[in-house]
């Protein structure tokens, strides 16, 4: 029995979230440099993103740039801004192909223009479709964009006073770049390290976390499913008892 046929189609997560990490362990693994690494991580992300999509998971989302990641060497974050811009305009047609929607979270306006210019096409290419939906947070921290609701809260305010009673989790939510996104339920993180890593730190409050020894460039849909096949044995109680889900 193949491990897709193991899953419960009726229990999916419906949103997955992953930390691609390992890209450069691998590439030096192999005697090449970084960028090696990074561009072989992409096949990675086709295969799952396909594998999503056939699953019929509804959102996607890939940690694929940090704000940290600006303090990586010049050439590698140069190279990587290129291997972005080459894999949108790769990619295109698979998208469209199997009905993926892209969207992103992060600071885009922080990119260069010409990634966030293709960004901007891709996204508005495959606004109609109706499959997956691929978020990639780019340029993106957990830490920046909870600083960053708060100052959207305090300029739709105007600097007024807010009643503190009306301010909650969903009022906060509708200031985070995740706003129309539900929360994670499954986080992965490949390469066998175990930290979150400054990524959707309110999202995964309740998220089931699932940490694999493969470094990404060998993460393929396998991978995938092992991942949620592990996360359909969790029963996930929300600080409630086993018998009131019951």
């Amino acid at each position: 029995m193949d491990l897709k046929s193991k899953i419960d189609i009726e229990n999916l997560p419906k949103h997955i979230a992953v930390i691609m990490d390992g890209n450069g362990r691998w590439a030096k693994k192999k005697g090449n440099q970084r960028i090696f690494g990074h561009k072989n991580g992409v096949k990675a992300v086709r295969d799952s993103v396909e594998g999503a999509a056939e699953l019929g998971i509804q959102f996607l989302t890939l940690y694929a740039f940090s704000t940290e990641n600006w303090n990586r060497p010049k050439q590698e974050v140069d190279a990587l801004m290129s291997l972005l811009i080459a894999t949108i305009n790769s990619e295109t047609d698979t998208l469209l192909k199997n009905n993926v929607r892209l969207l992103t979270i992060g600071n885009i306006d922080g990119l260069p223009k010409k990634v966030s210019k293709n960004l901007n096409e891709l996204i508005n290419k495959t606004s109609q479709n109706t499959g997956l939906s691929l978020v990639l947070a780019l340029n993106y921290s957990a830490r920046w964009e909870i600083i960053n609701a708060v100052k959207e809260i305090i300029k739709e305010n105007n600097n007024t006073s807010i009643d503190i009673n009306s301010i909650d989790n969903e009022f906060f939510e509708g200031f985070l770049n995740t706003k129309n996104i539900p929360d994670p339920d499954l986080l992965i993180r490949t390469s066998g390290e175990y930290r979150i890593s400054n990524f959707l730190i309110w999202q995964i409050a309740y998220s089931e976390l699932y940490f694999t020894e493969t470094l990404w460039p060998d993460f393929r849909r396998e991978n995938l499913y092992e991942a949620i096949i592990d996360y359909q044995k969790r029963e996930r109680r929300f600080g409630k008892i086993s018998e009131q889900l019951n």
